[in-house]
């Protein structure tokens, strides 16, 4: 496997991209990974080797580079606070800016192949994949949003509103228990999704709680779910990319 840390200069700073895909066969395919709010660290880093293992590029940006260069729980000086705020000011329609400098860097890449692009996001990423694949519709033909938070609200810039505009097909994996994405959301982010006609699906995960994914979520992490959400992701990459 190949990886490497990088600098991508955007119109707000440099965005520090955590970068990793197969040695041989390439081209790939390219599949942007939208962090959670603890932050860039190793674990996600370990989470895109596994989706580049089986034969995608993959980009995990730290998208508080606005504010910190370096941000993850666990690290010294840390807080949770710390992470709302950081959390707090990043806005929808900057993650899809940056999801414009990703797309743009990755089609001057040898090991990165043009064409559809995947995204997968996490938590307080739900709504920035929701919202990248309908701005840039051309492109992102395979999103998936992990106990995704603030996915249908009544805010001016949620991502269901713009929810027509998305092209390829996009998956919600929703934990059974989790208060920051409750039943009374997603019922009603599956009711206004149906009357667009796009290609969606809503999955609960019975037994998993918010942050069901992680590994080193100590008392969150789900085993059977998680790989039934990596089962979910990769046939989608291979349906759609």
């Amino acid at each position: 496997m190949i990886e490497r840390e990088i600098d991508i200069a955007t119109a707000d700073g440099a965005m520090n991209t955590f970068i990793t895909h197969p040695e041989e066969g390439g081209p790939f395919p390219v599949v942007i990974f939208y962090m959670d709010a603890p932050g860039k660290r190793e674990e996600l880093h370990d989470m895109a080797r596994r989706i580049a293992t089986v034969g995608y590029y993959v980009l995990l940006p730290n998208l508080y580079y606005r504010q910190v260069r370096e941000f993850h729980l666990g690290m010294p000086g840390a807080t949770r606070e710390r992470m709302f705020e950081l959390m707090r000011a990043v806005s929808n329609a900057m993650a899809c800016e940056d999801t414009r400098t990703l797309l743009d860097f990755a089609d001057a890449e040898d090991a990165a192949r043009g064409g559809p692009v995947g995204a997968v996001g996490y938590c307080m990423s739900g709504p920035f994949v929701f919202a990248a694949a309908a701005a840039h519709p051309e492109r992102i033909k395979a999103a998936a949003s992990l106990h995704g938070v603030r996915l249908c609200t009544d805010d001016a810039d949620s991502p269901h509103l713009t929810a027509d505009r998305i092209q390829g097909e996009i998956y919600f994996g929703c934990a059974e228990t989790d208060q920051l994405a409750p039943p009374s959301m997603i019922e009603a982010l599956d009711a206004h999704l149906e009357a667009t006609g796009i290609d969606y699906r809503i999955e609960w995960y019975p037994g998993a709680g918010h942050g069901f994914v992680f590994p080193q979520r100590e008392g969150m992490y789900h085993k059977a779910s998680a790989e039934r959400h990596w089962e979910r992701l990769f046939a989608l990459f291979q349906r759609r990319l």
